[in-house]
C-alpha cells in the first residue's frame, strides 16, 4: 500500500509540474494584458521603467465611448449589448434545442435514433470555418432587402447558426444525463395524466439542473467569444469585431483597447472559475446527489 500511496502522489506532483509549465505563458500573457489597460502604453516583458499606471482608459471605458483609428469614437456599450444578444442567443436556443432532444433520443424509441446520434457526433467533430460556406449560400439565399430587416434578420441567423454548432455536443451531453434517470419518475407522471411536455419541463428538467446549468455555459461562451461567423455575418459590430478590426490600427490607442479585452475576457474567466465542480459532474456524465 506505502509503494502504491508514493507512486500515486509522485504522479500527482508529475502531472502538477506539466500542467503548471503549460500555464505559466498563459497566466503571463494575461497579466500583461491586464496591466496595460492600467497603464499609459503596453507592458511588455514585464518592463515598467516608462510605464506610468493610471485608470483613465477604465474611465474612457465606462464612459462609453472608445478612441479609434483617426481620432473616431464609438460607443462601446453598443458592441456589449450587440456581443451579450449574441451570446443570450445562443444559450437559449442550445439549451431549448439540446435538452428537448436529449430527451427524446433517450426516452423514445424510434427508426434511425442511432443513426441520428451518429450524425450528432459527426457533427460535432467538425469544425465551423468548414461549413461558413454552406452557410453563406443560405444566408444569401434568405437575406432580406431591407437594410432595417437586414440588420435583425443578422443577429437571427448568427444565433442559429452558431447554436446549430454546439447542439450535437448539447445533446449528447442531455442524453447521458437523462439515460441516468430512473424510468420509474417519468412513468408515475405519464400515468398521472401528464403528457410528455409537462413532464420534461416539470419532472425531469429539475432532476439535471447541473447539465442544463453546464450547456447554458457553453452556449452563452460560444455566442461571447465567436468571431468568425459573427464578423461574416452580423452587420452589428461586437466586442471581439471591434477589437480584431482594430489591433492593426495605425493610430489605435492600444492601452484602451487592452481594457475592452479585458473586460471581454471577463465574463470566460468568471463562468469558467465560478462553475469548475458543475464542469467536472458534466464531464464524469454524471449527476452527484
Amino acid at each position: 500500500m506505502g509503494d502504491v500511496e508514493v507512486r500515486s502522489k509522485s504522479r500527482q506532483i508529475f502531472y502538477s509540474i506539466i500542467l503548471i509549465a503549460f500555464s505559466v505563458p498563459v497566466i503571463m500573457a494575461f497579466s500583461m494584458l491586464v496591466l496595460s489597460s492600467f497603464a499609459n502604453q503596453m507592458v511588455t516583458n514585464f518592463d515598467f521603467s516608462k510605464v506610468r499606471f493610471t485608470l483613465k482608459n477604465w474611465q474612457l471605458l465606462f464612459q462609453g465611448r472608445i478612441a479609434i483609428t483617426g481620432g473616431l469614437r464609438e460607443n462601446i456599450f453598443l458592441y456589449l449589448i450587440s456581443t451579450a444578444i449574441v451570446a443570450l442567443g445562443v444559450a437559449i436556443v442550445t439549451t431549448l434545442v439540446g435538452t428537448l432532444s436529449g430527451y427524446a433520443i433517450s426516452r423514445i424509441r424510434f427508426k434511425g435514433r442511432k443513426f441520428v446520434l451518429l450524425m450528432m457526433l459527426m457533427l460535432h467533430a467538425l469544425p465551423g470555418s468548414i461549413l461558413i460556406v454552406g452557410v453563406y449560400f443560405l444566408y444569401r439565399l434568405w437575406m432580406p432587402t431591407s437594410l432595417n430587416a437586414l440588420r435583425y434578420f443578422s443577429f437571427f441567423y448568427v444565433i442559429i447558426a452558431r447554436a446549430a454548432l454546439e447542439v450535437p455536443l448539447s445533446v449528447w451531453l442531455m442524453k447521458g444525463f437523462f439515460d441516468l434517470l430512473p424510468w420509474e419518475i417519468e412513468w408515475s407522471a405519464l400515468v398521472d395524466g401528464a403528457s410528455r411536455l409537462k413532464t420534461w419541463a416539470k419532472i425531469m428538467m429539475p432532476l439535471i439542473k447541473p447539465g442544463v446549468v453546464a450547456i447554458l455555459i457553453f452556449g452563452f461562451l460560444a455566442g461571447w467569444q465567436d468571431i468568425i461567423y459573427v464578423r461574416t455575418f452580423l452587420i452589428d459590430k461586437t466586442l471581439a469585431t471591434f477589437i480584431e478590426s482594430n489591433l492593426e490600427a495605425e493610430m489605435a490607442y492600444m492601452p484602451l483597447l487592452a481594457a475592452a479585452a479585458t473586460l471581454y475576457l471577463l465574463p470566460t474567466i468568471f463562468f469558467y472559475i465560478s462553475s469548475q465542480k458543475l464542469l467536472f459532474k458534466v464531464y464524469a456524465g454524471g449527476i452527484r446527489r
